[in-house]
């Protein structure tokens, strides 16, 4: 599907693929791409739990997953599943016990590793409860933990191996007449997930479940991120996402939202357009900007802001922006709305201006947005 047709140097054509439920979530087909994390509390700790959910869903997750190590942690998914406000997915390794536990608890999707849950017939266990509970399922393979005979067979975990791997765990869904699934390939490494995720879009429809996994931490595991994730999504593969990151989940769906919507794919609050600052800076722009994506925070509108240091690229950035400033001289600057030039404002209060600008300019849209339904 092509989400530009006036510049076609913006085209992006999604792969076609089945489309899924995760909950009341769609994933796949034409369904916007949805943003997934993970809970890293103790699942048994309810509490923590659920706020982190929360925060997440607050952020714009529209999937949280949720690690289920043990019964006890079956037990506590039943309380968490009840109070989230997104679909929870169940993450199970190991244990087939915890896939029907889970299902049973109200997970909206069991993640399973097919390479340590056990044999077919324990699959088949979890299959059955994934269907008596009106429960879909990741298949979720991973470089990391590949099975034996992929691993004698291939010498080590490459792109073959991985896709032979998920077409092998597809069979065995499709065989039991299950076709609520979706896929993932995923590798530390960029170029083997980049690869691997090639190769399972040509050779299955099933919904694909996006990640670089292991990633590594904010910075790093951004950049490591929006290259592998970035890449591929401009190909036209992905249904789902999931940022890995050694920090707080929030943090993972801030980067999934900026990724897609620096691709133009998901559209979500207030996308700043800033300069890095220099000599000609006649205000603290870093200091501005910090301030502004904080104190903005709240609004879920798509719109745009600008905030530029001179005149060399203010007001032509402006010009494309909702609302815009442009630094100038004697302390203060321009304030663009609309792409027009509006009136001048003190540099001392232009972050208190410019945030009730784009508040009254997100409510005008939220205005005209319901009126068009």
């Amino acid at each position: 599907m092509s989400l530009n047709h006036v510049r076609p140097w913006r085209d992006i054509y999604r792969r076609k693929s089945r489309r899924i439920m995760v909950g009341n979530v769609p994933v796949g087909g034409d369904a916007p791409i949805a943003v997934q994390t993970m809970t890293n509390t103790l699942t048994t700790d309810v509490a923590a739990t659920v706020a982190q959910v929360q925060a997440a869903a607050e952020a714009g997750a529209d999937i949280v997953r949720v690690s289920v190590p043990d019964e006890a942690s079956s037990k506590a998914l039943k309380e968490i599943v009840r109070e989230s406000p997104v679909p929870i997915v169940a993450d199970i390794h190991f244990h087939y016990r915890r896939g029907i536990e889970a299902a049973e608890a109200g997970a909206a999707c069991l993640r399973i590793n097919p390479g340590n849950i056990g044999d077919e017939k324990r699959v088949k266990e979890v299959i059955k409860a994934a269907r008596d509970h009106n429960c879909s399922i990741r298949i979720g393979v991973n470089a990391g933990s590949l099975e034996k005979h992929l691993l004698e067979k291939y010498g080590e975990p490459c792109p073959e191996a991985m896709v032979e791997s998920g077409l092998e765990h597809i069979r065995i869904l499709q065989d039991n007449d299950f076709h609520e699934f979706k896929i993932s390939v995923k590798a530390s490494d960029v170029f083997l997930s980049a690869a691997a995720y090639q190769g399972i879009a040509e050779a299955t429809d099933a919904p694909i479940h996006l990640g670089i996994t292991e990633a590594g931490g904010l910075v790093s595991g951004t950049i490591k991120s929006a290259i592998g994730l970035g890449n591929l999504l401009w190909m036209g593969i992905g249904d789902t996402i999931r940022v890995s990151l050694s920090a707080d989940p929030v943090e993972e769906v801030k980067v999934g939202f900026e990724i897609l919507k620096s691709l133009g794919l998901r559209h979500r609050g207030v996308n700043i357009i800033s300069c890095p600052s220099c000599a000609r800076q006649g205000f603290d722009v870093i200091r501005t900007v910090e301030a502004l994506e904080h104190r903005l925070e709240h609004i879920k509108t798509p719109m745009s802001l600008s905030i530029i240091g001179c005149v060399v690229n203010g007001p032509g950035e402006a010009l494309m922006t909702d609302v815009g400033f442009t630094g100038g001289g004697a302390g203060s600057g321009m304030v663009y709305l609309a792409g027009k030039a509006s009136h001048k404002m003190s540099n001392d209060q232009m972050i208190d201006h410019i945030v009730e600008q784009v508040e009254k300019k997100a409510a005008e849209l939220e205005s005209t947005q319901e009126a068009a339904e």
